[in-house]
C-alpha cells in the first residue's frame, strides 16, 4: 500500500442502516440504495477518483444492517478518523459509518468474509407499531422450542434450492440456526458462509409454520431434500431482517458444544 499522499488507498468500514426506505444495498438505476448513497458521498469527497463501494452482502429492499462491511478505494489525502467524519457528514440520517481503516489494495469484503450472520426478529405479542417497524408482529403464540429443533435440520452443507432464489451454485454451509425467546421477542439467528437471495426470510417463513404447529421437523427435512421452493417460495417480510455480523479472516475454532470461539469483531 502506497504511503504517498493522494495515491489511491483501500479502506474498509462497518456500515449500519435502516433499510425501510431503501430498494436494497446494491445500486439500481433510478432507485434509492445504500450503495448509491455511499458512492455519492465518496464522489463528493474525491470527484476525480473512483467511488465504487463493495459490500460483504447484498441486502434486499427493506432489510436492515448493523454489521455490513464495505470497502472502497479513495484517492484523496484524508485518512482514518478524518475520512470517517467527512463521509458521515455527507450521508443521510438512515446510514451510519464507523471503523474506517486501511486494508490491502486487493481487499474485497465479499471474498474476505468467512461467515455472515443475520437476525430475524419477531414480536410475538399485541400490536406495537414502533416495535414492528423492525420486527414481524405475530399475534398467536409461537412454539419457539419446536422452531429451534426444526432449525437444526438446516445446519450443515446442503443444496438450499428449496430456500432461495434459483442459483447455479445453490450449495451453502449453514453453521448455526438459533431460536431464542426473551419475553415476547423471538429472534432467529442464521449463520452461514454465504446465502442465496431471500434464503433467510424463506427459512423464517418455514420456522414460523413450525411455530404455529402447521409443520414438523420431518416436513422441514423433506422440504430441504426435495429442492423445490418450500411453501411455494413464501418469505417472511423484510422489515424483521438485519445483517448483524460479517466475520473476516481465518476460520474460528469450533468447540464441541457448537459454539464459536475466536470471532472477529463486526469490523
Amino acid at each position: 500500500m502506497s504511503a504517498r499522499e493522494g495515491a489511491p488507498r483501500r479502506f474498509c468500514a462497518r456500515v449500519e442502516y435502516d433499510g425501510t426506505d431503501f430498494a436494497g444495498f446494491q445500486v439500481q438505476p433510478g432507485r434509492r440504495t445504500v450503495q448509491g448513497e455511499l458512492e455519492a458521498a465518496l464522489a463528493r469527497l474525491a470527484p476525480e477518483g473512483s467511488s465504487r463501494v463493495d459490500g460483504a452482502g447484498r441486502t434486499d429492499a427493506g432489510v436492515h444492517a448493523s454489521g455490513q462491511v464495505i470497502a472502497f478505494t479513495y484517492p484523496g489525502g484524508l485518512s482514518g478518523p478524518r475520512l470517517q467524519r467527512s463521509i458521515e457528514a455527507l450521508l443521510p440520517a438512515d446510514i451510519a459509518i464507523s471503523g474506517v481503516r486501511r486494508v490491502a489494495d486487493r481487499f474485497h469484503p465479499r471474498y474476505a468474509a468467512r461467515y455472515r450472520e443475520y437476525r430475524y426478529t419477531v414480536w410475538n405479542g399485541p400490536h406495537r407499531p414502533l416495535v414492528e417497524r423492525y420486527a414481524l408482529g405475530v399475534r398467536t403464540p409461537l412454539d419457539d422450542a419446536a422452531m429451534a429443533q426444526a432449525g437444526l435440520v438446516l445446519v450443515g452443507r446442503h443444496d438450499f434450492s428449496a430456500f432461495g432464489a434459483p442459483d447455479r451454485q445453490p450449495v451453502r454451509t449453514v453453521y448455526a440456526v438459533r431460536v431464542h425467546r426473551r419475553g415476547k421477542v423471538v429472534t432467529i439467528d442464521v449463520r452461514a458462509d454465504a446465502f442465496l437471495r431471500g434464503m433467510v426470510r424463506r427459512i423464517v417463513a418455514v420456522l414460523l409454520k413450525v411455530g404455529h404447529g402447521r409443520m414438523d421437523v420431518a416436513e422441514v427435512a423433506a422440504a430441504l431434500d426435495a429442492g423445490r421452493p418450500a411453501l411455494s417460495g413464501a418469505a417472511a417480510p423484510a422489515r424483521g431482517l438485519c445483517l448483524r455480523r460479517v466475520a473476516l479472516g481465518r476460520p474460528a475454532r469450533e468447540s464441541s458444544t457448537g459454539n464459536w470461539d475466536g470471532e472477529l469483531e463486526q469490523t
